[in-house]
């Protein structure tokens, strides 16, 4: 049960990380380019976990997918870029597939 929370987690570091990529300006600016590094080590090092017990396949689509609803939304509401109706739909259904994975696919090692 722990690989879901680093999962989480992982997800969680990548979206800060992605954040701070932005706010770093090219790696311009000192802070937000050693928190992006630390967040995407972080990140990673907790996915090498996830990918001993879930697989890859899995884990992936889980990952990139709630990190691409996540930093658009964050894009949305922290540097005021605009979603469209087709991209907000979109992101319903990769949210979509995710829990239809979850719920009715064996290979998301439960």
């Amino acid at each position: 049960m722990m690989h879901w929370l680093y999962l989480i987690l992982a997800i969680a570091f990548e979206t800060v990380g992605t954040t701070a990529l932005k706010t770093s300006e090219g790696f311009t600016r000192l802070w937000p380019s050693l928190l992006c590094l630390a967040c995407f080590f972080s990140a990673l090092f907790l996915l090498s976990l996830v990918l001993k017990v879930v697989p890859v396949g899995v884990t992936y689509a889980i990952w990139s997918g709630l990190g691409i609803v996540l930093i658009a939304s964050i894009g949305w509401v922290a540097f005021d870029q605009r979603l469209d109706l087709p991209a907000i739909v979109g992101m319903a259904l990769i949210i979509a597939g995710i829990v239809v994975m979850q719920v009715f696919s064996n290979t998301a090692g439960h």
